[in-house]
């Protein structure tokens, strides 16, 4: 069993996207049936990747730990992007959420070679994803969900955030809600 980390954006916002992918996955049904679309994760940032959050959960209170000291911060969702013609996401503006999770990957103390398979550290690029060809889509789609983005999901959210969520891997149920510990 796997974990990884994540932030979700206020209750409203995240139904607005879950719309919007649901509407998405009823347009390509048909292809979509035997992959993860239809049930995803909801909608989020990955803040820790699973590297080093392993099934004897030995590193949930070095992350409770980290979580505890850093301040609460503002997060700002922007423009949908794309990675290729791979995946269409919405882009994250924010200087703090990159020291968080740096500490988050110096809490749980991944191997390196981990860190550099699961994009994190010098490599993370805060995202949150909203369709990907390894839901089915073909590289056209991503293009024209990323364009359709725009106006379905405009405008774009600031937030405070004020808690992480760890996520199980396998059943993309949320575990516990860790909360950031010093105010601005």
């Amino acid at each position: 069993m796997d974990f990884f980390i994540g932030i979700v954006p206020p209750e409203d916002y995240k139904e607005q996207i879950s719309v919007f992918r649901n509407k998405w996955s009823n347009t390509f049904r048909n292809r979509w049936d035997d992959n993860g679309f239809r049930e995803p994760v909801e909608p989020h940032i990955t803040i820790k990747a699973k590297s080093g959050l392993t099934e004897d959960m030995n590193w949930l209170e070095k992350v409770r730990e980290a979580c505890s000291s850093f301040p609460i911060f503002q997060l700002t969702l922007s423009e949908p992007a794309t990675f290729g013609t791979a995946v269409t996401f919405l882009s994250v503006e924010s200087n703090e959420i990159y020291d968080l999770h740096k500490n988050l990957v110096d809490a749980v103390s991944p191997p390196p070679e981990l860190i550099e398979r699961h994009i994190e550290l010098d490599h993370f690029i805060p995202h949150l994803t909203l369709g990907q060809t390894k839901w089915g889509m073909n590289e056209a789609e991503i293009i024209e969900m990323k364009l359709a983005a725009k106006e379905a999901l405009s405008p774009y959210p600031s937030f405070d955030v004020t808690f992480v969520r760890v996520f199980n891997i396998k059943t993309n149920a949320p575990v516990e809600d860790i909360k950031l510990g010093k105010l601005f």
